[in-house]
This record gives structure tokens, C-alpha cells and sequence, in this order.
């Protein structure tokens, strides 16, 4: 199934939940039935209709959320949640993050491939006071974080938190790039540090203003390596 059909797949399911609004009946119509479903039509309809950011491109399949919902940044993508029968365990949704310089919102977009939420349990969620739609999920990409975090490790963040700590770990807006880092206290400055001891390839960085904006603390990871 190409975008195109997938996105009208959507758009049935759609009309068929919320019903045609009367000024877009022709437009709707045209639209699940044939000629052209671009990128820029598929975004316009999401924001002005609210169906969520991405929803019409979502493949088919479980993985649609459909629990609960929280738009953590005014304006910004809605992260979205995924609830399985378990009630043991709370599944986090895996997503992209996508950050522009200078913006302290940030847009989400769902990491499609197998295992695509982390199952977590829901008394550590209860125990440790976290909101659950504040919760992502994210995969470490890079060696920067080596020994702490590999690359593949998943790591959930807590969106709700941006105290920074000394020596906690935190997904940051570094000019425009979303980064892992752990937060260092030094002659009146916070940085951004890796673990990795190659300090000459991965040397820290000065956390100040614009250029730098905390997205969330990092409460948890999953990982392979022993």
C-alpha cells in the first residue's frame, strides 16, 4: 500500500468516526476516492481538523494510538500514548523527535519498525509520580553516550521535567539537533557532556540560552548490552 492509499485509507476512517464537515463534502470526497493526496494537502487537514499530526500517514496495523493524547508544547505535534490489556505494564510509544534552533517546542513522529512502544511498569510510573502522556520514548543514536547509553539502547523521557540536575542525563535542543547529553555544573555554567572518553572527538559543550533547550530529563533505558 503506497502513501497515497494509505492516507485515504485514513481519511475513510476518519469521516467515518467524525463525519464530513459541509464545506469540505467535495473536497473529502475527491479525496478518498481518487486524484492527487500530496504532503501539503494530508497537513492542512490534520491541523485544521485536529485529527492528530501524522495521522493520515500512519500504516495500517495495532500500533494506532488511541488511548490518551497530550500536546506537550502549544502548537507543537501531540505525542500520543498506546494502552495494551496488561494493566502491569504501561507501553510508551517509540517516536523521532524533530527540533528546529532556537524553538523551544519540538514535533514527534512515530518510530515505525518492530517493537515499536516500550512496555513499562505501570507501579514505577505510580511510584515514581511521572504523567503518563509526558512520557516518550526515543532511540539512542551515536557513541556519544558510550558506556552509559549504546546505540539502539531506548531511553524514556520524562517531558514534564527540565530542572536541570548536576550529572542527570537530558535530551536537549542543541541548535536545532535533538542530543543526549549529561548535564555538568562548572564554574557557574551548565554543559553538555558526553560519557564517551574520547573528549577530543566528543568534547563538551556550553549550555546557555536559545541555542540550548531542554527537552526532558531521561528516567529510564532499555538496553541489550550487559
Amino acid at each position: 500500500m503506497d502513501i497515497t492509499e494509505i492516507r485515504r485509507d485514513n481519511l475513510r476512517k476518519w469521516v467515518a468516526e467524525n463525519g464530513t464537515p459541509p464545506k469540505e463534502r467535495s473536497l473529502f470526497s475527491q479525496l478518498k476516492a481518487n486524484g492527487s493526496f500530496g504532503e501539503r494537502v494530508a497537513r492542512r487537514l490534520e491541523a485544521e481538523y485536529r485529527m492528530g499530526d501524522g495521522y493520515l500517514d500512519r500504516p495500517p496495523g495495532p500500533i494506532t494510538p488511541e488511548v490518551y493524547e497530550r500536546e506537550l508544547v502549544a502548537g507543537a505535534m501531540k505525542v500520543f500514548g498506546v494502552s495494551k490489556d496488561d494493566a502491569s505494564h504501561t507501553q510508551i510509544m517509540k517516536v523521532r523527535l524533530r527540533v528546529q534552533a532556537g524553538m523551544t517546542g519540538f514535533q514527534v513522529e512515530p518510530e515505525f519498525y518492530e517493537g515499536d512502544t516500550m512496555g513499562v511498569p505501570t507501579d514505577w510510573i505510580v511510584k515514581e509520580r511521572f504523567e503518563q502522556g509526558a512520557l516518550i520514548a526515543i532511540v539512542v543514536k551515536g557513541e556519544s553516550m558510550e558506556p552509559a547509553l549504546y546505540e539502539g539502547d531506548v531511553i524514556v523521557i520524562n517531558t514534564a521535567d527540565k530542572a536541570l540536575v548536576d550529572g542527570a542525563v537530558y535530551v536537549v535542543n542543541y541548535e536545532g539537533e535533538a542530543v543526549v547529553k549529561r548535564m555538568t555544573r562548572d564554574a557557574g555554567q551548565w554543559w553538555l557532556s558526553s560519557d564517551n572518553a574520547d573528549q577530543r572527538k566528543y568534547h563538551r559543550k556550553i549550555c546557555k540560552g536559545a541555542e540550548c533547550i531542554v527537552i526532558g530529563k531521561v528516567v529510564r533505558k532499555e538496553s541489550t548490552h550487559i
